[in-house]
This record gives structure tokens, sequence and C-alpha cells, in this order.
């Protein structure tokens, strides 16, 4: 492939990651907070560590997917999806195929890379640090 091609391209493709990622991690959140999509086995009173990651989801889930304060929250969420991983799935043996623990890991590992290398071309990150470098540039 042609180099100047990817080199243009990585950057949307990380947004695209982004956005693909948080849009499929929010409803973990929704269902927990507000039972939507419509779940048929809905927990009517969230003990408090299960409210806490549904906010997380949900709302963290929210700003990941407009890019907003990328790199701190998706450090948060990795650690919540770590934490998920060891205290739910972990327990139950190994091999996360088996132990169900195939999306926390993948959550984590996922959020942990965005925490490094931020939400790409496409964030409002982005958008407020081009508008800040062209305030300061011109004063």
């Amino acid at each position: 492939m042609d180099e100047a091609l990817l080199r243009r391209w990585a950057p949307r493709m990380l947004s695209i990651l982004r956005i693909a990622a948080a849009f499929l991690f929010m409803p973990n959140g929704t269902i927990k907070l507000f039972n939507y999509p419509p779940s048929p086995h809905p927990i009517p009173h969230l003990p408090p560590l299960m409210l806490l990651a549904g906010i997380l989801e949900c709302f963290g889930g929210l700003l990941l997917l407009l890019g907003v304060f990328t790199r701190p929250v998706a450090f948060i969420l990795s650690g919540e999806m770590a934490t998920a991983y060891f205290m739910a799935s972990a327990p139950r043996g190994f091999w996360p195929v088996l132990n169900n623990g195939d999306l926390p890991a993948l959550y984590s590992f996922v959020f942990l890379y965005l925490a490094v290398v931020g939400g790409g071309t496409w964030s409002a990150d982005q958008l407020w640090q081009h508008k800040l470098s062209q305030v300061g540039g011109s004063g």
C-alpha cells in the first residue's frame, strides 16, 4: 500500500476504532442504569459496584464516543475492565474464551491503547487542541 495513504488514514482509523469501541461499550452501562436495551433479566436494585460500573460504562463510553478527555477516560475504563475481568471472569478459569472474559480483556487493552495514543483526528480533544494552537499562535 501507499505509505502516504497509510500515514493519512492512520489517525482516522484510530478515531474509527475509538468510536466503534465506545458505541459497542456504552450499552453495557445503559442496560445496567436504564434497562435499555430492554433485558429479559433486569436487576431491580444494583449493588454499589454495579452502579459505579454502569455509570462508568454509560457516561465514560459517551465521552469516548465523542473523543472528550479521551486519555484519562480511556485509562479509567481500562482499569474498570481489568477489574471486571479479574473479579468476574478469572475465578472461573484461565482461558478467556471459557470464562467469558474475552470482552472485558479486549476492552481493557483497547482502552489502554487509547489512553496512550489519544482519540485520533476525529475527536473533540483534537478539535480543542487545534483551536488552542490557533489562539496561542496568533498572540
